[in-house]
Parts: C-alpha cells; sequence; structure tokens
C-alpha cells in the first residue's frame, strides 16, 4: 500500500477531486498554503494499493494543470528600500511524494 501525497493549485482541486470520485480512489483534502508565494493550495492524501498508484498518478497529471502567474515580492521581501519587479513564475502541475504505508485502518 502507498501514500500518495499530492501539493496542487486550488485551481484543479475540484476537477481532480471528481476524477479521483469517479474512480472510486478515496482521498483526503487539506487546505494548505506555499511558501513561496504564500498563496492557497491544496495538499491531497490518498491511500492506494501499489497496483493502482499508476493510475493514480495518472488522474493527477490529466487534471492538474500548469500556468504562469505574475509574482508581486511583498513589502519585507527584501531590503525595505529595494524595489522588486513583479516576476513571472510557472506554477500548478502537481508536487507528488509517494511513501511505503504498513497499515491502514478505517
Amino acid at each position: 500500500m502507498k501514500l500518495i501525497i499530492a501539493v496542487i493549485q486550488n485551481a484543479d482541486r475540484t476537477n481532480l477531486a471528481s476524477a479521483l470520485r469517479r474512480a472510486a480512489i478515496r482521498h483526503t483534502r487539506l487546505n494548505t498554503i506555499g511558501g513561496f508565494l504564500k498563496q492557497g493550495n491544496t495538499t491531497f492524501l490518498i491511500g492506494v494499493a501499489d497496483d493502482q498508484v499508476q493510475h493514480t498518478l495518472t488522474l493527477i497529471g490529466e487534471h492538474c494543470q500548469e500556468r504562469e502567474v505574475l509574482h508581486r515580492p511583498g513589502a519585507g521581501a527584501m531590503h525595505p528600500d529595494a524595489y522588486v519587479s513583479p516576476t513571472h513564475v510557472q506554477v500548478g502541475g502537481a508536487t507528488i511524494f509517494i511513501v511505503d504505508a504498513e497499515e491502514y485502518h478505517l
């Protein structure tokens, strides 16, 4: 058994959750905040059998899109007198961790 931890953009959470439900893959969603952009995202905790890992990764890949956002560093990001111009940053897709799960209890 594996625990898949997938951190995705909030914009993709509804589509991914629907796809996981249709595939009868149990999951838990957590609202989280990224450290770099300080924007909300969603972390999915997904417990699956070893033979379901690839199918689950395929669903995540199909429903989590990359996109470009304009990042504006806030005050205090650098020296207070420094001007930091906004920067385009690629976000989205998914950051995925897969770990062995010894036991699973309902």
